[in-house]
């Protein structure tokens, strides 16, 4: 393995997971004594120890395998020459993290990053605009409510670490993933000058609020091209309505303004039949995917008062008009392209984001 120069790892934790944080009950159970972790972290850290190739490291939700001193085994003319780096972990006990600013600082040739948005410190972010670090084209963070209740927000980079960090990658581009994270934390996360590109917003109990949309809509108008709001609370009382006691709904907005967005999959939120077609006319043929689930969308009194329009039909024929295609509702969750476990999800978009230079 000596030739290695693509090793990529993926654990599928959703079989541990009970409602999207992972259960330590099967791992007493199959690993009791830890003898079996052990060992395959020592594989690991050979593999990397061994390799004199190796540009691209990538390693997501492997159940403890890469601890904080698995990079130290990597050579620093390997470190030196890698071009992309991903370590994800959401199961790390206490606020231990993976990668330090310190061991970062071998890693001169980095090109894409994917991490933890807790392990992502203002110290990293000075690490990475640092003169002698090649420009960074692609940075996936995943704020986990889980990560935010362990570690904290408090190192994360502030607005004038970004600022720097666009300076020396000037074509760097974000990606976030937020899962189940309260509307205040998602307001101190995301800074303004985050080259934010992608946002996904997944919960199972924290939904999303108008405001953070609000503030994406404003904020990252000249980068952002993928929205995805997914929401699974098992609630009885129906979907919540971003566009609550608004004049004008965030969605609409946020199609208006963000001029180059491509991609917008809304579930488990409620979708007003008006301002799809809203949206629709606005994007046009640029916007390349919209994708809404058939529960999701409502109809208000209006609209289903007049005998002579069937609403679906011409929410259909509206929203085709203005997209330039043929469309129609998504009708079942499990046939959205963004529908799968979250953080399968996630790994997903960040290699081809990643590879996507």
């Amino acid at each position: 393995h000596r030739n290695l120069q693509k090793l990529s790892l993926f654990g599928d934790i959703s079989i541990l997971q009970q409602n999207g944080s992972v259960s330590n009950t099967y791992l007493g159970k199959v690993d009791p004594d830890g003898k079996k972790i052990k060992q395959i972290q020592q594989l690991f850290e050979e593999i990397l120890g061994n390799s004199r190739q190796l540009k691209w490291l990538s390693c997501g939700f492997m159940l403890q395998i890469v601890t904080p001193t698995s990079l130290s085994s990597l050579s620093n003319p390997i470190a030196n020459t890698m071009e992309h780096l991903s370590l994800l972990d959401n199961h790390i006990p206490g606020n231990t993290t993976l990668i330090t600013a310190v061991e970062l600082e071998r890693f001169v040739n980095l090109r894409s990053l994917a991490l933890d948005f807790c392990d992502f410190t203002a110290e990293m972010a000075r690490v990475l605009a640092d003169s002698n670090h090649v420009p960074l084209h692609r940075l996936s963070l995943l704020v986990h409510s889980v990560s935010i209740m362990h570690k904290s927000l408090d190192s994360m980079p502030e607005d004038e670490n970004w600022k720097a960090l666009t300076r020396n990658s000037t074509n760097l581009r974000v990606y976030i993933m937020a899962f189940d994270v309260k509307s205040d934390d998602m307001l101190r996360i995301l800074k303004p000058s985050i080259p934010l590109e992608r946002i996904h917003f997944d919960s199972y109990i924290t939904c999303v609020s108008g405001a953070v949309v609000d503030l994406i809509s404003r904020q990252y108008d000249k980068f952002l091209t993928h929205f995805i709001l997914m929401n699974d609370v098992i609630d009885m009382s129906g979907f919540p309505d971003l566009s609550d006691n608004r004049n004008e709904d965030p969605l609409v907005l946020l199609a208006w303004r963000c001029t180059r967005l491509s991609l917008l999959a809304v579930h488990g939120y409620t979708v007003w039949a008006h301002n799809l077609i809203a949206i629709a006319r606005l994007r046009g043929s640029d916007l390349k995917v919209l994708e809404v689930t058939e529960e999701s969308i409502d109809f208000d009194q209006g609209e289903l008062a007049d005998q002579d329009v069937d609403p679906v039909h011409n929410l259909i024929e509206q929203v085709s008009l203005g997209l330039g295609r043929p469309w129609h509702a998504v009708m079942d969750i499990e046939l959205l392209s963004v529908f799968t476990e979250p953080t399968r999800h996630f790994y997903r978009e960040m290699q081809s984001f990643s590879e996507g230079i």
